[in-house]
């Protein structure tokens, strides 16, 4: 039996449908989830988070390969049907992944909502890991990885590039998934850097990320003028103009979206000091 057929029949069974709301595009394809599997070097030790798994299919795979699964499923039909199936190495956590207490865990594998990609991910990156394997939107996964001056180069990018090393593994089509999305996605690697890679007031550099990436095709100069009021809540234009003018020119007439992560990253420090 296909996977596909596999999952309409067990959704059949309980009389439920996707929840489209809930982002519920399950994978139908096994030579994808065993490539995931693959990928993340699963070992009899490994303690592995999965997020949204829905009816199940990772799941198993996972409780095959895996010490322990923990799962995190916020639709309650769906915790019935992974209760069902008990597995006996298999936690599920019923609740919303962005408010439970997760569990320990030293891998991340999962097929996530696309729709909480962004606070999901950086609440996984101020957790202790050692790899995640997601699957994201395509879109989302090549803003993580985009270069300083790419189209995709983004807040989101250099966010990314602080916290761990993201790689595309591959990239797959809807009919990777039922029912299927109205987009392609993409399986993305990540891991969490040991150490970063500057030193920066964290808090000060994020929200600095935010106004200047909301201006990101103006001038550094022209962005920060923006970003010290929108975001710092410095009115005064001569104020504004006065911090302006410590920049060096050249850096100052560069486009945002061409500055690398570093270079932000002095910005930042440099601007502490004057704020």
């Amino acid at each position: 039996m296909s996977l596909l057929d596999e999952t309409r029949l067990i959704l059949k069974k309980h009389a439920i449908k996707p929840n489209k709301r809930l982002g519920q595009n399950f994978t139908i394809d096994k030579d994808v989830l065993l490539r995931e599997i693959t990928y993340a070097d699963i070992k009899k030790s490994d303690k592995i988070l999965e997020i949204g798994p829905g009816v199940g299919t990772l799941t198993e795979l996972l409780a095959k390969h895996a010490g322990t699964v923990y799962a995190v499923e916020a639709d309650a039909r769906m915790v019935d049907i992974l209760r069902e199936r008990a597995w006996k190495n298999v936690k599920i956590i019923k609740g919303d992944v962005l408010k439970v207490k997760l569990p320990e865990f030293n891998k991340v594998v999962s097929n996530i909502p696309y729709s909480i990609s962004s606070p999901l991910t950086f609440r996984l990156l101020a957790c202790d890991f050692k790899m995640a394997i997601i699957t994201y939107q395509k879109e989302f996964a090549q803003r993580m990885v985009a270069k300083p001056g790419g189209k995709n180069y983004s807040r989101l990018s250099v966010a990314t590039y602080y916290h761990a090393d993201a790689e595309i593994l591959e990239t797959l089509t809807p009919e990777a998934f039922f029912p299927p999305p109205e987009v392609d996605s993409a399986v993305v690697k990540l891991t969490p850097k040991k150490r970063k890679p500057f030193k920066v007031n964290e808090s000060l550099f994020f929200d600095l990320l935010r106004g200047l990436f909301s201006h990101k095709k103006k001038t550094l100069k022209k962005a920060l003028f923006f970003t010290l009021s929108d975001v710092f809540d410095i009115e005064g234009k001569e104020k504004r103009k006065e911090i302006l003018d410590t920049f060096d020119e050249n850096l100052a007439k560069r486009r945002v979206f061409t500055l690398s992560p570093r270079e932000l990253a002095e910005i930042c420090n440099e601007l502490e000091g004057k704020l």
